[in-house]
């Protein structure tokens, strides 16, 4: 699931797909100032108290951290800990990382700008080429 239709299959709201985006790539970056905001799913509107509906967001949730870990270095527990975290958000739980701390728990590969992406891609176009690719896949 590389499209946009990610947030609708599996995030309630709209700021939760930046993650996935990000770890989906082949090869990732994040400016040195950057940041990723990791945080539980939430809703918004109207919620309808019933334990299905909190069965069905506990499930999106599992689906976002298996795409995540699936995608990236990070661990399942080292993930949901960030996600979790007390104390770090006013008024809130999750995480803010910022460029290198994202490296450094295994979410994006490098903390670097477009001439390094660009870079990239040259040595992934290279490498696509030797193996007798036409395309990435």
């Amino acid at each position: 699931m590389h499209d946009f239709d990610f947030r609708k299959k599996c995030c309630s709201d709209y700021r939760t797909i930046g993650v996935p985006i990000a770890v989906a790539a082949r090869y990732s970056f994040i400016a040195e100032t950057a940041s990723m905001t990791i945080h539980p799913i939430r809703l918004n509107g109207l919620v309808i108290g019933v334990p299905q509906t909190y069965e069905y967001l506990e499930k999106m949730q599992d689906r976002v951290v298996r795409f995540v870990t699936r995608h990236s270095r990070i661990s399942e527990e080292s993930f949901r800990d960030l996600m979790f975290r007390t104390g770090e958000l006013a008024r809130d739980i999750g995480t803010v990382l910022i460029g290198r701390e994202a490296v450094e728990k295994g979410l994006i590969d490098e903390v670097g700008g477009v001439g390094q992406a660009v870079t990239k891609l040259r040595e992934l176009i290279e490498e696509w080429r030797k193996e007798g690719r036409r395309t990435p896949s």
